[in-house]
């Protein structure tokens, strides 16, 4: 498993304000690294009114910056990276739950 790339799993609720000043709260998946930068995978929490039809999940990225020693989630712009990320992000959750899977096995 890539353990040296994955940062920090499944943790606290996160909100955060959109550009109209609105609170959006997220649920935390994972931190990870990936080529040398921190990103964060968070899933909305919907609420009554704005749940998804669908039963698939929403996963938004960001890239994690550090200023003045606080935490800044920063939107990935460019669709190539944003791609790259999401890969690895499928990829690392493929090996949390290969894992999980393994160990339950193992009880």
């Amino acid at each position: 498993m890539k353990d040296r790339n994955i940062i920090d799993q499944i943790g606290e609720d996160v909100v955060l304000l959109d550009e109209d000043g609105k609170e959006n709260t997220f649920e935390h998946i994972l931190t990870f690294m990936y080529e040398g930068k921190k990103y964060v995978a968070l899933s909305p929490i919907a609420d009554e009114e704005s749940a998804m039809d669908d039963d698939e999940a929403e996963v938004v990225l960001f890239q994690i910056t550090s200023e003045n020693g606080e935490d800044t989630y920063v939107s990935i712009d460019n669709e190539v990276l944003l791609d790259e990320v999401f890969a690895e992000f499928l990829d690392l959750m493929d090996e949390i739950n290969e894992e999980e899977e393994k160990n339950g096995e193992n009880e």
